[in-house]
């Protein structure tokens, strides 16, 4: 079994998923909880990860899996994350700006990620050494290339939110850097990272993130020539924070969020 089995697999099961996630956005009788931690989850979420685990054990049943809404099950080398609705609160306002995310991590090395965002009709994956696509489908997709730009000045910026910088005390060094950008906008969630592995956003990065935030993502971001890494330069979704660029300007950004504090 190789990982185009496992990438044929992730879009089989994202097709389940879409079909679950899209007859609940914007309906009626969406029953919308908040979570002990405050942050907001739908039926469609749990749903959703329900679908996603139910196809992974049948057809996985070796590998563990780890998602945001019913935490870990399994040890294995092999790891599927999953969110099931990345962008919930935008999800419950009627905002179409959410997606599914599925990711695998070999040996803590994430291996692919598939990201269904299926209200804005787009889906991006990409599997090791295999390039990042997005498309319809694996048979009808173009290939993904980060940018060129070389310098902040001429870069565009995408950015979730303002709060988590300012918890980390990195408020100051985040404005400095967005001030510094040609172009700032908070496309946010996981649709930054796209825009990064598509070259139309050179630089996304946010404070404060859970491993099922960035799995999917860092695979796509990372084949389409892009870099993924924390706020500390440690590679890989494991460092509770992100920030993506075209892989040119990654030394400079990551140097300018160190170098200002509140």
């Amino acid at each position: 079994m190789g990982f185009d089995d496992d990438l044929r697999l992730a879009h089989v099961i994202a097709d389940q998923v879409d079909a679950i996630t899209m007859a609940r956005f914007q309906a009626q009788d969406l029953v919308v909880e908040a979570k002990p931690d405050t942050t907001l989850v739908s039926d469609a979420d749990r749903a959703a990860e329900t679908a996603i685990r139910a196809q992974l054990q049948r057809t996985r049943p070796r590998d563990a899996i780890v998602g945001e809404e019913y935490g870990s099950a399994g040890h294995s080398q092999r790891q599927w994350i999953v969110d099931p609705i990345d962008g919930t609160h935008n999800f419950v306002r009627g905002v179409p700006v959410w997606a599914t995310l599925i990711g695998l991590a070999q040996d803590d090395r994430m291996a692919l990620g598939l990201v269904s965002a299926p209200a804005l009709g787009r889906r991006w994956w990409a599997s090791e050494g295999s390039g990042a696509w997005t498309g319809r489908s694996l048979s009808a997709a173009r290939r993904l290339h980060v940018s060129a730009v070389a310098r902040i000045a001429d870069a565009s910026l995408s950015y979730s939110s303002l709060g988590g910088w300012a918890q980390r005390g990195q408020l100051r060094a985040f404005l400095s850097l967005a001030e510094s950008c040609w172009r700032t906008r908070a496309y946010g969630d996981f649709w930054s990272y796209m825009l990064v592995a598509e070259g139309a956003v050179d630089i996304a990065c946010e404070p404060e993130l859970e491993v099922y935030d960035m799995a999917a993502l860092v695979p796509i971001v990372e084949e389409a020539g892009g870099a993924f890494t924390s706020l500390d330069g440690a590679a890989g979704p494991w460092g509770g924070n992100a920030v993506a660029t075209n892989r040119r300007l990654h030394p400079a950004v990551l140097e300018q969020l160190r170098s200002v504090r509140d």
